[in-house]
């Protein structure tokens, strides 16, 4: 995908003259500064998006935001000049004189698009040195292991015996991985940074791309997908809770009770509540049928990065700054004291360093933990024991996985490669990196 990225780069090189204004270079950081934050796919005030070229063209309620060559006859200079109103940037300050005829003078001369082509390519990346891991996920039927890549996802044998599928995409970034329970499903959340936030809903076994949806002008975080396979729920740098529907890609709601970016997300094992985490300290339980803030969850400390469900049973294990895994119940008892932490079960031992991952084993029985520190620790669900501390890895973890036997245990972080240990002694059974380097090293 680079290579495409720099062809497309080159082939707009001839078609600007050296004086004109630059779309990409020029005329796009003014609009991201002033103006994505109301025109933006998950707000498109007057139905007017401006995240990319196309459809800054394309226009809203009123027409097309631009005439090539005519910058008089173009509703983006009437708006920005209050010749129309409201004026733009609505309630804000006008836009500086030079930005102004910025956007004119791309206009006048031509209004050329030289942006990078951002359209899903079926030829693969290539890589030169093994990216960071941000996600992994075993297929419910352990046969496959899928794992970020740069701008695609990688279906691997589980055992880590070899690539069977290369799935790429539009966003640069897949920070997070779900399955649904017939792995009839993969979902993958992740994005652009500055950009956008992106949703993919995949067949996983013919590796076909069903549909995208995107959100918010920067990538999301967390995604998780409800039992029922009904929904998808991601956090967002806007400090929102989203919810999605599988069968069509549409936004059913959002959520703003966060003060902070949002991380991670988990719904409850009846798909009728969801809980958020983020960097405002709070676990958050949400109606996820009716997308309504019920309470929060925790007693909050430091800046929360990861959440996971219990398998069988409405338990979180949370995790984040302050390094110690917190498990908490998702149901409130009636009788509590004011200020009492009533649905704490149990905390585990602090790491050392803050967590950035966590898994809670298919058969309920263990929790993994991993962040910073270059191991993972796994604990014993039930008592908060430690059971095993994975060893390996050269820096930060960012992504586990157990495998849904609950036998294994799959890694990945900074370092990029993939780890594959024993769960019961984590005990190394296989080390490798997931993506096709230039060179051929494994």
């Amino acid at each position: 995908m680079r290579l495409n990225w720099f062809a497309a780069s080159l082939m707009a090189i001839p078609l600007l003259r050296a004086g004109d204004p630059s779309y990409l270079r020029d005329v796009r950081p003014i609009l991201d500064k002033n103006c994505t934050s109301c025109h933006q796919p998950a707000s498109t005030q007057s139905d007017l998006d401006l995240t990319t070229y196309a459809r800054f063209r394309t226009g809203g309620k009123r027409g097309p935001a631009f005439v090539a060559g005519s910058p008089e006859q173009s509703l983006v200079i009437q708006f920005i000049t209050a010749a129309l109103t409201p004026s733009m940037p609505f309630g804000q300050p006008p836009l500086a004189a030079n930005d102004v005829a910025t956007i004119r003078d791309w206009i006048t001369s031509g209004a050329r698009d030289d942006s990078p082509s951002e359209d899903a390519s079926s030829e693969p990346g290539v890589y030169h040195q093994p990216p960071v891991i941000t996600a992994l996920r075993f297929s419910p039927d352990g046969k496959t292991l899928a794992v970020s890549g740069n701008r695609e996802i990688l279906l691997h044998r589980a055992d880590g015996s070899g690539l069977v599928k290369r799935l790429p995409g539009k966003a640069d970034r897949i920070l997070s991985i779900a399955f649904s329970a017939d792995g009839n499903l993969m979902i993958a959340g992740g994005g652009t940074p500055a950009r956008f936030g992106e949703i993919q809903f995949w067949e996983p076994r013919e590796g076909t791309l069903l549909r995208t949806a995107e959100a918010t002008n920067d990538t999301v975080f967390g995604a998780s997908l409800s039992p029922d396979a009904s929904k998808v729920a991601v956090g967002c740098a806007d400090n929102t809770v989203r919810a999605f529907e599988t069968a069509t890609g549409r936004e059913l709601y959002k959520i703003s009770t966060h003060e902070n970016w949002v991380l991670g997300t988990a719904f409850g094992i009846d798909s009728k509540r969801l809980v958020s985490v983020g960097r405002d300290r709070a676990a958050k339980l949400i109606d996820a049928s009716a997308g309504q803030f019920l309470e929060n969850v925790n007693q909050m400390h430091g800046e929360l990065a990861a959440v996971a469900r219990h398998p069988k049973a409405d338990e979180i294990v949370i995790g984040g700054e302050d390094r110690v895994p917190y498990i908490y119940s998702m149901d409130r008892p009636r009788n509590m004291k004011v200020g009492e932490d009533a649905t704490l079960v149990r905390q585990l031992a602090a790491q050392d360093g803050a967590i950035f991952a966590l898994d809670w084993s298919p058969d309920g029985k263990r929790v993994a933990v991993a962040g910073a520190a270059p191991s993972v620790n796994i604990y014993d669900a039930d008592t908060g024991l430690p059971l095993a501390s994975c060893k390996g890895h050269t820096a930060g973890i960012y992504a586990v996985a157990f495998s849904p036997d609950s036998t294994h245990l799959a890694t990945g972080g900074f370092d990029g490669r993939v780890r594959l240990y024993i769960t019961k002694d984590c005990t190394l059974e296989k080390s490798f990196v997931p993506v096709p380097l230039d060179g051929g090293a494994q």
